[in-house]
């Protein structure tokens, strides 16, 4: 029996299968399979994102929440050790790491919630598809996966995304904030139809767009919910060139 297109999966059904298979491309750069919230701005000034791997080369899977307050701060939760988590790439633009426990639940075919018991964070997501993330989609999977390597390409696809969705500049490759070259590969995306979180007991308020778009070195922050599985690609970490993954003053808690 032919398997239906991963375009019309649900992202829960896509979730689990790759929980379950654990695959990882191949390559030399450290490689990373997975999903997540590539970026959630709030009205209120706050953004929010999630990356979930499944599968790393440098390490086990992890998932990590990122929270940058109104004031440009960012604070990075991961349940893993720093040095297999983002902020091996992005520790240098972090003012605060957090080792913790972070539980994903989907809750249905195109919900889930995420909490984070340490930082009093509950964070519920509902997604859906549009004729723009469609029409993506459909491209995505006849595209050659040589292409997707491809930063030509990248930067021709980060231009018609970031207009057909709506979010602002699009950076699927350039430099991470530690030194390390990336590049990025969603390979199908979902827009985030409606989301609620509190966080330290603060309400964060609707989505909305910030007023200035912001980023972590050549990564932009996505103006618009948006949620894409997967890969990214990044320079193998060298001491000389790169900076160590909590390279400013962080605060680790290992509970």
């Amino acid at each position: 029996m032919r398997r239906m297109p991963r375009r019309f999966a649900s992202p829960r059904f896509l979730a689990s299968r790759l929980d379950a298979e654990i695959a990882l491309p191949t390559g030399d750069r450290e490689r990373f399979n997975g999903y997540g919230v590539m970026g959630l701005p709030f009205a209120s000034g706050h953004v929010l994102a999630l990356r979930r791997f499944a599968a790393a080369s440098i390490g086990p899977g992890y998932t990590s929440v990122w929270h940058r307050t109104p004031q440009g701060h960012w604070p990075f939760y991961a349940d893993v050790e720093p040095h297999l988590a983002c902020t091996r790439y992005f520790g240098r633009a972090v003012d605060r790491v957090r080792v913790s426990d972070i539980r994903l639940e989907w809750i249905g075919p195109q919900s889930f919630i995420i909490a984070i018991p340490e930082a009093q964070l509950e964070w519920s997501v509902e997604l859906s598809s549009t004729p723009a993330t469609r029409a993506l989609n459909l491209a995505g999977e006849l595209l050659p996966d040589g292409l997707w390597r491809n930063r030509l390409v990248l930067s021709l696809m980060g231009r018609i995304a970031g207009r057909a969705l709506d979010i602002g500049s699009v950076g699927l490759h350039g430099q991470a904030p530690n030194g390390q070259s990336f590049i990025a590969n969603p390979r199908i995306l979902w827009v985030v139809e409606s989301s609620s979180a509190v966080y330290e007991g603060e309400d964060l308020g609707p989505p909305g767009p910030l007023g200035q778009q912001t980023q972590l070195g050549d990564f932009w922050i996505p103006n618009r919910g948006v949620f894409a599985f997967g890969q990214a690609y990044f320079e193998p970490f060298d001491a000389v060139k790169h900076a160590r993954a909590t390279s400013r003053e962080v605060e680790l808690s290992m509970s």
